[in-house]
């Protein structure tokens, strides 16, 4: 009885407001709860965080500055925009289910409104966070990620957790140009049994350069083989020449052997997508990994429209026994979404999936998941 006559009073008052304020309710709630969870999940994930690298910052005797500045005023926005989608997820739920027992989404379609036009404020607030988050993570958190990085590698790291010697190094450096290292030292900044080939454009070997090393001259920036032996094939012949040492140019640098795959977070987007060009005339085998973070970058930001569009329509039905269920199910909902990206990005770099299917997929299969339940929905 009680609940009759609260709806009655809501609806009333309803056909008093223009949709626009109705609009601006529900923005001001979506928006409000988000930011609130964030604040409030970040608060706990900076307090774990610290516990659990404290005694590593006070062996490394971290400056407190260093520590607030450098490392978790730049983890904030890194950590928010990663679990961004399931606070957006779990944000949609609460708020919605609550109106939903307060009786407001029924007093809203009964005034006119269809559940259509009651997704737009909804979709506006996804727009956005999902434009926050696109900004951030191209052009924000990259230049952000580089000092938490360089705060890592110096206070809490171990001294080996970049590859010292990487093995069977093969690149692409020129168009029909290919080099092979059996090994390389990223300290000493030498690689052993060098090869270099060259090739004409119908595939045929014009030479050769074989050294028994390879090595960086910081003084002249050029790559010294030392030991070599050079065979050059042509029209006139074959011929044979050997030395102590010869000078090599080539695109690579040291630093493009030792590269963490931390690395790859460090790029704004122009960088990204000018680094991607280099790793693609080098024939990298690092390609994969750099497709799927440009790709990706364009894929999460729609994750926002399918994870809300599911939230409103799982909550907005009243159900008895509150908002547990709903709470619930979206978490499963939403970490069986970022397992599924995780699981897609893998099979591309283990396997032979396209990088922009890999990050799409979880995408697509999601938004069938979302027209389905968007379907059941109360209208």
């Amino acid at each position: 009885m009680e609940e009759r006559d609260t709806a009655k009073t809501f609806r009333k008052s309803l056909k008093k407001l223009k949709p626009v304020l109705i609009d601006l309710y529900i923005i001001r709630k979506f928006l409000g709860t988000f930011f609130f969870s964030l604040v409030l999940i970040l608060g706990i994930a900076v307090i774990f965080d610290f516990s659990e690298k404290i005694d590593d910052f006070i062996e490394k005797q971290a400056p407190i500055k260093a520590i607030i500045f450098d490392y978790y005023l730049n983890f904030i926005p890194y950590f928010a925009t990663l679990f961004a989608p399931m606070f957006v997820f779990i944000s949609v739920i609460f708020f919605t289910a609550k109106m939903a027992i307060n009786t407001e989404i029924i007093a809203i379609l009964n005034s006119g409104m269809s559940f259509r036009r009651l997704l737009w404020p909804y979709f506006i607030s996804a727009t956005i966070i999902a434009s926050l988050a696109f900004l951030l993570t191209n052009f924000v958190i990259p230049h952000s990620n580089i000092i938490r990085l360089g705060f890592e590698e110096k206070y809490w790291r171990n001294p080996d957790f970049r590859k010292v010697n990487v093995t069977s190094v093969h690149r692409q450096v020129y168009p029909n140009v290919y080099i092979y290292m059996e090994s390389y030292n990223t300290i000493t900044q030498s690689g052993r049994n060098f090869s270099m080939e060259k090739f004409d454009d119908h595939g045929m070997l014009e030479s050769k350069l074989t050294a028994n090393m390879i090595r960086w001259d910081t003084a002249t920036n050029k790559w010294g083989a030392w030991w070599y032996h050079i065979r050059e094939t042509d029209s006139l012949g074959e011929r044979l020449s050997s030395g102590r040492r010869i000078d090599t140019v080539l695109n690579v640098k040291p630093g493009d052997f030792a590269r963490s795959p931390e690395f790859v977070g460090t790029m704004t987007h122009g960088e990204l997508i000018d680094y991607i060009d280099v790793l693609k005339s080098q024939g990298s085998d690092e390609l994969k990994l750099y497709l799927n973070e440009k790709h990706r970058r364009y894929a999460s930001p729609f994750s926002f429209f399918i994870l809300t569009l599911i939230g409103v329509s799982l909550s907005s039905r009243k159900i008895r026994g509150g908002i547990g269920m709903q709470i619930g199910l979206g978490l499963m909902l939403t970490f069986s979404y970022i397992l599924f990206l995780q699981f897609a990005s893998q099979f591309s770099l283990k396997g032979d999936l396209d990088p922009a299917l890999a990050m799409w997929i979880p995408n697509i299969i999601y938004t069938g998941i979302a027209l389905v339940v968007y379907r059941f929905a109360v209208k």
